[in-house]
């Protein structure tokens, strides 16, 4: 029988294994799913399927550089235990190398292709690496910059990989100095690197946030637009790179000082480990009890 999408997606939820495993099973045994399930079973690839309902919202950032490319990524762990063990670091690392390599357009597409030019498939690899590491280990997200020659990549990792930073500068080959701007935007944490990035319905949402709260505060309709534009300054400043005080000399300006290295910024990806995601919350007393009832 045809084995469809929505079967292998059906399968790979019910044993965590991967797509082309569940392809491959459900084409071995014509479409049927517990024999399917048994099958990856015996084979062993559905063991990973206990951890897939967990929570991995710890992990590392990375970032390596290959001549005019660069990648930045986030792997993610369980605990922040695993994430500082030197097998999941080298999982990183490979994991980095090989998609950097392969330059695929998504995360999915990743998991699909065969990793490192063997016969599984990159998704299967981590699986594996569930197993022997014990916790649910996920490929989050990816993404690849190309720089042009007279450019630099500038890489930072804070704490080991809790935050990771790609910056590429134009017009100098200062590493130093593109690390110094990605730490900067590490601390800081701008959303733009320049005004000019901020679209204009942002900039008027705030434009119209802020004219009320002057009204609210009493100020005079005839210098409430004047004050709003000098609101605006501080906006920009709070999500700008190039308009925030620089971390390592405040009295200037981050695109002033870039400026005077005679370079630019041309762009910044920040990662900080599972941002957005929910964070598992462990009652230490109570795993334990749970063991000992068990």
């Amino acid at each position: 029988m045809a084995i469809t999408a929505s079967m292998v997606k059906e399968l790979r939820e019910k044993t965590g294994a991967g797509m082309m495993d569940c392809k491959k099973a459900l084409t071995e045994v014509d479409g049927d799913m517990e024999k399917a399930i048994d099958l990856l079973r015996e084979k062993g690839i559905a063991k990973a399927a206990k951890k897939a309902d967990r929570v991995a919202a710890e992990g590392l950032a990375f970032v390596k550089e290959e001549g005019n490319k660069a990648i930045i990524v986030e792997v993610n762990s369980e605990t922040d235990f695993v994430a500082k063990n030197e097998n999941f670091k080298s999982l990183v690392s490979e994991v980095a190398a090989h998609v950097l390599a392969q330059a695929p357009a998504s995360v999915e597409e990743a998991l699909a292709q065969p990793f490192q030019g063997g016969s599984e498939t990159l998704e299967a690899y981590i699986n594996g690496q569930i197993a022997k590491i014990g916790e649910k280990i996920s490929l989050r997200r990816f993404e690849i910059v190309e720089k042009e020659d007279g450019d630099v990549f500038g890489a930072y990792l804070h704490m080991g990989g809790r935050i990771g930073v790609l910056t590429v500068l134009g017009g100098t080959n200062d590493a130093d100095l593109a690390k110094d701007v990605a730490m900067h935007v590490a601390a800081i944490n701008p959303k733009y690197v320049s005004r000019d990035a901020v679209s204009e319905e942002e900039v008027q949402r705030e434009r119209e946030v802020l004219t009320q709260q002057a009204l609210n505060e009493g100020k005079p309709e005839n210098i409430v637009a004047k004050m709003v534009e000098g609101r605006l300054g501080k906006f920009f400043e709070d999500i700008c790179l190039l308009d925030q005080a620089f971390v390592k000399d405040g009295d200037q300006k981050v695109g002033k000082y870039v400026q005077s290295k005679g370079a630019t910024v041309k762009s910044f990806i920040r990662y900080e480990v599972g941002e957005g995601m929910e964070k598992r919350e462990d009652n230490f007393a109570e795993e334990v009890m749970s063991q000992v009832k068990k």
